[in-house]
């Protein structure tokens, strides 16, 4: 299969914004490529360098946001879509350099892009005890570690980005042994999978997507979890009907405020629900609309440009 692949020149400030901006328009996937992951000595909080040094030689000055759309969508369209949000991104004042935003496409093979993206990947620290490995990389483990082997595939979902990053901290924080988990677009199926690995004994892992549905069960099945992890393909929380400790949703600050006041019927008593994916220009409306709905924030992170809130009734 073939894909179309865009890429925006950006700084690393701006790559998260920029990637919100590409998946928005429908990228199915997407990957930044920085010096700074190679030239830096060590990532903060736990995370260290995913790129081997030999890599640097061959990288762009710019950081490069790559983004992946199905063959069957218009380039013209998406192209022209993305022209209009990117021009309207550079009129606001961010408070720091956002790059240049300039636009390349070209088509690409599915086995290319899967090859490409691996060596930008490899084993990390989430959080104090979660471990994220691809199965091709080799790791040690630590007492202690719970390590999840994690080949994201075309849904991506590394958890390197910030906002999945934070979320694993926050399941650490309020995940507890025979709790019962929810993952509101659940993507590669990470978090759904790190919960059962911090001691949920069921986890529903919801996706619209039917490609990271597939890519989630796999992965629930690698990491022999299947007996506590449950991946079906819905729209949100429209067809569930479970209750949880936990609802955890890694998405956009617009659907999370829609999905704060349905995700109430889902969540037991004393359950938390962690939501993030905003942008530090979003939180504002998030928190109102967590507060409407009957909510209280208990737990606040923020890295780079997003925040992750954990929120109980």
């Amino acid at each position: 299969m073939d894909w179309m692949e865009i890429v925006v020149h950006t700084t690393t400030m701006g790559a998260d914004i920029v990637s919100e901006v590409l998946m928005n328009a429908g990228a199915v996937g997407t990957m930044i490529e920085d010096r700074y992951d190679v030239t830096s000595s060590r990532k903060e909080d736990g995370m260290w360098d995913m790129i081997d040094e030999d890599v640097l030689a061959n990288m762009s000055e710019d950081v490069l946001v790559k983004a992946y759309f199905r063959d069957d969508v218009s380039a013209q369209e998406v192209l022209l879509l993305l022209g209009e949000r990117l021009n309207e991104l550079m009129k606001i004042d961010m408070g720091f350099d956002i790059g240049s935003l300039q636009i390349e496409n070209k088509s690409v093979h599915e086995q290319d892009w899967a090859e490409n993206w691996k060596k930008y990947y490899k084993p990390f620290r989430a959080g104090e005890r979660l471990v994220i490995k691809p199965s091709w990389e080799p790791y040690e483990e630590k007492e202690g570690d719970l390590v999840l082997e994690l080949d994201p595939g075309m849904a991506f979902g590394t958890g390197t980005h910030e906002t999945t990053f934070m979320c694993m901290e926050q399941l650490e924080k309020y995940v507890t042994p025979g709790c019962k988990a929810i993952d509101v677009g659940c993507g590669s199926g990470i978090l759904g999978l790190a919960a059962a690995k911090l001691g949920a004994s069921d986890v529903l892992a919801i996706d619209l997507d039917e490609l990271a549905v597939k890519v989630a069960a796999e992965n629930t099945q690698k990491n022999g979890l299947a007996d506590r992890v449950r991946v079906v393909h819905g729209d949100l929380l429209e067809k569930a009907s479970e209750q949880a400790d936990v609802i955890v949703a890694n998405i956009i600050a617009d659907v999370i405020c829609f999905l704060c006041g349905p995700a109430k019927k889902h969540l037991l008593p004393g359950g938390v629900f962690i939501c993030s994916g905003i942008i530090r220009e979003r939180e504002d409306d998030v928190q109102r609309a967590l507060a409407e709905a009957g909510y209280t924030v208990c737990n606040r992170l923020a890295k780079g440009e997003w925040v992750c809130l954990a929120a109980k009734l």
